[in-house]
């Protein structure tokens, strides 16, 4: 919660304990990066790193920017960030079409392993519309719920179909955009946070049960069709994903192919035992250490204790959200923390479940630890919101007085 206190006859509010938790997270960050330095293949670490600090310091300079406004100030802009980043997802799906048809991308959007998901900007580095568009979702999504709470305080079943239906009509351009570019990991996020707030919004429960079922079936069915007709399957995804859910289910059968990432990643948390091999260990070569795997790095190096740590410092981040879901009234803002909650939270999961192999691997980046510009900007977005929707404490701290003496 946020602190209020009176200097030189101005009024601030600070949510110190945020703050707090967010440079431990900075400090962790840079930490992870510098002892990932031997097992970065692929540019310098030291760029890395710099670029890391460099993106923490815009994340930080956002808050203090944000905060000096009301919601409802940054709400204003919410819609016309939704049709600018539209405009992104559109020109990448462009380049998708030429990179298949003509064989080259369009400028600026080079292909990533694989995916056009990118914009590179010289000078800057690469800028990920989806990131952002995860943000920008979760606010319209609450924005729409509580206007239709307002306008239907009792909804009838037909009213509760309205509600889903005005929530598909925003979210699926962009999902399905997301889906093609190719980048399954932020697809499920979205898809996920979204499906949160609708069962938190109040909705009649057989919608959210139904929705439920309806993603059970879709499981189903293409666990079905990849045991028995995969060449259904191969007609309709990239075998990328395909060899995906192979190296999952199978990852001895594939360790120098598909599956080598997963079994380096736990041939290196099993082998580090309690306090790993010490600081910039490379004993085990781990790709993508200093994003995707970085969990799986600082693990061979700091063994459970550095794993147990990071556990420890995520969930004190998810734990203090959920205070101040539970001491917030508003009820957009309350889902709008409650949104925030549940993309943190899947993408921790996720990303430590695919490196202990509970789950295929996404792409999906550990959050707020991992190397990348777009995630941490757009997270420290969404919690220069979440620090405008933290209530204060009754208590005011008077640091200097009209006579200039410290009370």
């Amino acid at each position: 919660m946020k602190q209020t206190f009176v200097f030189r006859n101005k009024t601030y509010q600070i949510d110190f304990g945020f703050i707090a938790i967010l440079c431990v997270l900075w400090a962790t960050s840079c930490f992870a990066l510098y002892n990932a330095f031997n097992l970065i293949s692929d540019g310098s670490g030291m760029g890395y790193l710099i670029r890391q600090i460099f993106w923490y310091v815009i994340g930080f300079a956002t808050i203090f920017i944000l905060t000096n406004f009301q919601n409802a100030v940054i709400f204003k802009y919410i819609h016309k960030a939704y049709r600018y980043l539209m405009y992104a997802l559109i020109y990448l799906f462009f380049s998708r079409i030429t990179a298949t048809v003509l064989g080259f991308t369009l400028p600026l959007t080079p292909a990533i392993n694989g995916a056009i998901s990118w914009f590179q900007i010289p000078l800057i580095g690469s800028f990920q519309p989806s990131e952002f568009m995860k943000i920008v979702l979760i606010v319209m999504v609450c924005e729409i719920i509580d206007q239709h709470q307002k306008k239907y305080p009792h909804p009838t079943v037909k009213e509760d179909w309205y509600l889903i239906r005005d929530i598909l009509k925003i979210i699926l351009p962009p999902l399905i955009l997301i889906f093609i570019q190719p980048d399954t990991g932020v697809f499920i996020i979205i898809a996920f946070t979204i499906f949160v707030i609708i069962a938190c919004s109040g909705i009649r429960r057989g919608y959210v049960i139904g929705i439920i079922g309806l993603i059970i079936a879709v499981v189903a069915i293409f666990f079905f069709l990849y045991f028995y007709h995969q060449n259904v399957l191969d007609a309709v995804f990239d075998s990328y994903r395909l060899q995906r859910i192979e190296s999952w289910l199978n990852p001895e059968s594939y360790i120098q192919g598909s599956s080598n990432q997963l079994y380096t990643a736990l041939l290196s948390l099993g082998s580090a035992g309690l306090t790993g091999y010490g600081l910039q260990a490379n004993i085990i070569s781990i790709p993508e250490a200093h994003t995707d795997f970085i969990f799986a790095a600082i693990g061979q190096c700091f063994g459970l204790l550095g794993t147990t740590f990071i556990l420890i410092i995520c969930a004190t981040l998810d734990l203090y959200l959920c205070k101040i879901a539970y001491n917030t009234n508003n009820r957009r803002d309350r889902l709008i923390v409650v949104g925030v909650i549940a993309m943190l939270v899947y993408q921790q999961f996720q990303n430590i479940g695919m490196i202990v192999g509970l789950l295929p691997i996404t792409g999906i980046t550990l959050p707020l630890i991992s190397y990348g510009g777009s995630s941490i900007l757009s997270y420290f977005i969404s919690f220069a919101i979440i620090m405008n929707i933290s209530p204060a404490t009754k208590k005011t701290i008077h640091l200097w007085n009209r006579h200039k003496k410290v009370v």
